[in-house]
């Protein structure tokens, strides 16, 4: 058996002793009444951005989907396996989330690898073919910003990502009858991870405001 790291048991103990041997009801009503969160965010599998922790949030607060970069696909055909739109479907359909927050950052390595290699350049890569995701965005900022800095570029394709899954997501018909009714409502943040700011994209000044 391999040797497992004494920093995550010491971790588990903590959380148990603190939800499950105190008199903390939490976990007993999310086992009884089952969960019901109001709010779905799509994050990064960066070890840095944990939407629970940058949020603080406790269990049951939020439904979560971690992917590489922070992706959405838009709506495609049912061959495959199709792990973020199957958790994006159930959150909405299932939960009724009212909120989804595609949680974008900086220094993101995804997209920094996107920006970096000037584009897909591996197509056997799984990592390549994710990233396809969000080419146009990338072509989009080089097209506008051809003199800008490495790290301004890279700031920029982050931000305009996160744009794309937004419009991905209303590709989904029971995403889209939602926001039009008025019962779901998407939104697109920034986590500057540098500075600790979050930011959220405004539709009226087509820009990234402070939250």
């Amino acid at each position: 058996m391999n040797t497992i790291p004494r920093k995550l048991l010491e971790g588990f103990q903590r959380f148990r002793e603190r939800h499950f041997k105190s008199d903390d009801s939490l976990y007993q009503q999310l086992v009884t009444e089952g969960q019901t969160p109001r709010t779905m965010v799509v994050a990064c599998c960066d070890s840095r951005v944990d939407p629970a922790l940058v949020l603080d949030c406790e269990p049951g607060d939020l439904f979560v989907i971690r992917n590489v970069a922070n992706l959405v696909p838009p709506i495609e055909g049912r061959a495959g396996h199709h792990g973020t739109t199957a958790a994006i479907e159930y959150g909405v359909r299932n939960l009724g989330v009212e909120h989804i927050i595609v949680l974008g950052h900086a220094q993101c390595g995804g997209i920094g690898a996107l920006v970096k290699s000037g584009g897909v350049s591996n197509p056997g890569s799984f990592i390549d073919d994710w990233m396809c995701l969000v080419e146009s965005a990338r072509k989009s900022v080089m097209a506008e910003m051809p003199n800008a800095t490495l790290k301004e570029q890279t700031r920029a394709c982050e931000q305009r990502a996160i744009l794309v899954s937004l419009d991905n997501l209303m590709t989904f018909s029971w995403v889209r009858e939602r926001v039009e009714a008025g019962k779901l409502r998407l939104h697109g943040w920034y986590f500057d991870i540098e500075h600790g700011q979050l930011l959220r994209y405004d539709e009226t000044a087509r820009d990234y405001i402070a939250l």
